[in-house]
């Protein structure tokens, strides 16, 4: 989310005052830093959403290993140990897998969705960088006639840009206010975004609850043998 401005001459009469442009320039700044720590958080979560689901089949694959181990065929006490623990590593791979699924629904695709606000409001920031320039452009076209000696043609000509630099004034302040307007309001409003969904990922962390239960039926299995 940057722009490159465009280099014109600049008009002696000072377009955006240095605190107006200050404080835009803090508003779109804080918004940069929201949009690398949104996409970072969203990266991260998928990442680790897609390791538990890897550990979880991983641990899987071990158990169903382990019961064509010949010992199974062997030692009864161990066959029944073994099913047990497949068993269990199944309950928890199914446990992890709705963990997954709710922190998708609640936690990524909203940070998916959140993110995809920025690239609107960048284009916004580089409209309202265009129409700075083009402010500045006729204002410098305003002074050049002014500055001229009061003949008739010239006169028509500083009416002329005048009147060309009336709207593009007009529109350059409505998209300068509309942003500071927009800028804050949307940056505050990520606590109440975000929140139900850390709220979620949070109450997802239960799921490790259903998995210790599953492991401690293998312990009952195997103090039985």
């Amino acid at each position: 989310m940057s722009w490159i401005p465009f280099k014109i001459g600049q008009p002696k009469k000072q377009i955006v005052s240095k605190t107006v442009e200050r404080d835009f320039e803090r508003e779109y700044e804080k918004l940069q830093k929201l949009e690398d720590q949104t996409k970072k958080l969203h990266k991260d979560m998928k990442k680790s959403t897609e390791a538990d689901l890897a550990m979880s089949k991983a641990a899987v694959k071990i158990s169903t290993d382990l019961l064509s181990n010949p010992l199974c065929e062997q030692d009864q006490a161990f066959l029944e140990s073994m099913t047990a623990l497949d068993t269990a590593m199944r309950r928890m791979e199914s446990f992890n897998q709705e963990k997954v699924t709710q922190i998708q629904k609640t936690v990524i695709d909203p940070l998916k969705k959140y993110s995809g606000v920025f690239p609107s409001l960048n284009m916004a920031v580089k409209r309202r960088e265009q129409a700075l320039q083009d402010y500045k452009r006729l204002q410098s076209k305003v002074e050049k006639y002014e500055e001229k000696e009061k003949t008739g043609p010239v006169m028509v000509k500083l009416h002329q840009a005048r009147e060309e630099l009336r709207p593009i004034r007009e529109d350059f302040e409505a998209k300068n206010k509309q942003l500071l307007d927009e800028m804050p309001n949307f940056y505050h409003s990520r606590i109440d975004y975000f929140q139900p969904s850390f709220e979620a990922l949070i109450r997802a962390q239960l799921f490790p609850e259903n998995n210790g239960r599953a492991l401690s039926q293998v312990q009952e299995v195997k103090d039985a043998t």
